[in-house]
Protein backbone atom coordinates (compact mmCIF):
# COMPACT_ATOMS: atom_id res chain seq x y z
CA UNK A 1 0.00 0.00 0.00
CA UNK A 2 1.43 3.46 -0.82
CA UNK A 3 1.49 5.62 1.72
CA UNK A 4 -1.16 8.36 1.78
CA UNK A 5 -0.98 12.09 1.99
CA UNK A 6 -3.81 12.28 4.84
CA UNK A 7 -5.42 8.98 6.46
CA UNK A 8 -8.34 9.76 8.38
CA UNK A 9 -8.67 8.39 11.68
CA UNK A 10 -11.50 5.13 10.14
CA UNK A 11 -7.98 4.48 7.97
CA UNK A 12 -5.78 4.69 11.28
CA UNK A 13 -8.45 2.66 13.29
CA UNK A 14 -8.76 0.32 10.88
CA UNK A 15 -4.50 -0.20 10.11
CA UNK A 16 -4.31 -0.23 14.02
CA UNK A 17 -6.56 -3.12 14.51
CA UNK A 18 -5.42 -5.31 11.90
CA UNK A 19 -1.56 -4.56 13.20
CA UNK A 20 -2.90 -5.53 16.31
CA UNK A 21 -4.26 -8.81 15.34
CA UNK A 22 -1.46 -9.91 13.43
CA UNK A 23 1.05 -9.34 16.28
CA UNK A 24 -1.98 -11.28 18.97
CA UNK A 25 -2.47 -8.81 21.27
CA UNK A 26 -5.39 -9.56 23.93
CA UNK A 27 -8.55 -8.01 24.90
CA UNK A 28 -8.50 -5.00 21.91
CA UNK A 29 -11.22 -2.70 22.71
CA UNK A 30 -12.23 0.22 20.81
CA UNK A 31 -13.65 3.43 22.19
CA UNK A 32 -15.27 5.84 19.93
CA UNK A 33 -14.40 9.48 21.25
CA UNK A 34 -16.03 11.40 18.34
CA UNK A 35 -18.20 14.23 20.47
CA UNK A 36 -17.04 13.19 23.39
CA UNK A 37 -13.04 14.09 23.23
CA UNK A 38 -11.21 16.65 21.96
CA UNK A 39 -8.33 14.43 22.66
CA UNK A 40 -8.49 12.48 19.50
CA UNK A 41 -11.30 10.25 17.25
CA UNK A 42 -10.82 7.29 18.83
CA UNK A 43 -8.95 5.12 21.71
CA UNK A 44 -7.96 1.39 21.27
CA UNK A 45 -6.79 -0.36 24.60
CA UNK A 46 -5.26 -3.96 24.47
CA UNK A 47 -2.88 -6.22 26.54
CA UNK A 48 0.66 -8.03 25.38
CA UNK A 49 1.42 -11.04 27.83
CA UNK A 50 5.04 -9.71 28.48
CA UNK A 51 7.15 -6.13 28.55
CA UNK A 52 8.48 -7.77 25.75
CA UNK A 53 5.39 -8.41 23.64
CA UNK A 54 4.13 -4.81 24.63
CA UNK A 55 7.09 -3.12 23.40
CA UNK A 56 7.03 -5.51 20.44
CA UNK A 57 3.27 -4.82 19.41
CA UNK A 58 3.60 -0.87 19.76
CA UNK A 59 6.98 -0.89 17.70
CA UNK A 60 5.62 -2.69 15.04
CA UNK A 61 2.35 -0.66 15.48
CA UNK A 62 4.53 2.31 14.79
CA UNK A 63 6.45 1.26 12.02
CA UNK A 64 3.22 0.00 9.87
CA UNK A 65 1.21 3.39 10.35
CA UNK A 66 4.30 5.02 9.01
CA UNK A 67 4.90 2.58 6.16
CA UNK A 68 1.43 2.03 5.23
CA UNK A 69 -0.09 5.04 5.73
CA UNK A 70 2.52 7.53 6.12
CA UNK A 71 1.27 8.68 9.66
CA UNK A 72 3.80 9.61 12.42
CA UNK A 73 3.00 8.57 15.91
CA UNK A 74 4.16 10.17 19.50
CA UNK A 75 5.17 7.48 21.62
CA UNK A 76 5.47 7.36 25.15
CA UNK A 77 6.41 4.40 27.41
CA UNK A 78 8.38 1.93 24.96
CA UNK A 79 11.55 1.38 27.02
CA UNK A 80 9.53 -0.15 30.28
CA UNK A 81 7.19 -1.86 28.29
CA UNK A 82 4.73 -1.95 30.99
CA UNK A 83 2.45 0.56 29.15
CA UNK A 84 2.92 2.07 26.24
CA UNK A 85 1.30 4.83 24.95
CA UNK A 86 1.01 5.65 20.85
CA UNK A 87 -0.22 9.09 19.73
CA UNK A 88 -1.28 9.60 16.04
CA UNK A 89 -3.50 13.13 16.66
CA UNK A 90 -6.41 11.35 15.55
CA UNK A 91 -6.35 7.66 17.45
CA UNK A 92 -4.69 7.00 20.87
CA UNK A 93 -3.55 3.61 21.61
CA UNK A 94 -2.66 2.11 24.75
CA UNK A 95 -0.49 -1.05 24.98
CA UNK A 96 -0.61 -2.66 28.31
CA UNK A 97 0.79 -5.26 30.34
CA UNK A 98 -2.63 -7.69 31.64
CA UNK A 99 -1.38 -6.13 35.65
CA UNK A 100 -1.00 -2.38 34.22
CA UNK A 101 -4.19 -2.42 32.39
CA UNK A 102 -5.96 -4.42 35.63
CA UNK A 103 -4.61 -1.53 37.96
CA UNK A 104 -5.18 1.75 35.50
CA UNK A 105 -8.95 0.18 34.13
CA UNK A 106 -8.90 3.04 31.40
CA UNK A 107 -11.93 1.33 29.90
CA UNK A 108 -14.09 2.24 32.92
CA UNK A 109 -13.19 6.17 33.00
CA UNK A 110 -13.87 5.98 28.66
CA UNK A 111 -16.82 3.69 28.36
CA UNK A 112 -20.33 3.80 30.01
CA UNK A 113 -20.53 1.97 33.26
CA UNK A 114 -21.30 -2.06 31.86
CA UNK A 115 -20.06 -1.56 29.09
CA UNK A 116 -16.23 -2.11 29.86
CA UNK A 117 -17.36 -5.86 31.40
CA UNK A 118 -19.57 -6.60 28.25
CA UNK A 119 -16.78 -5.44 25.67
CA UNK A 120 -13.89 -7.29 27.34
CA UNK A 121 -16.02 -10.86 27.73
Amino acid sequence: MAPAKHANSETQLARILSSLTDDKAEDVIEIDLRGKSAIGDYMVICSGRSTRQVAAIAEKLVDRLKHDLGVASKVEGKDAGDWVLIDTGDVIVHVFRPEVREFYQLEKMWLPAGEAAATQA
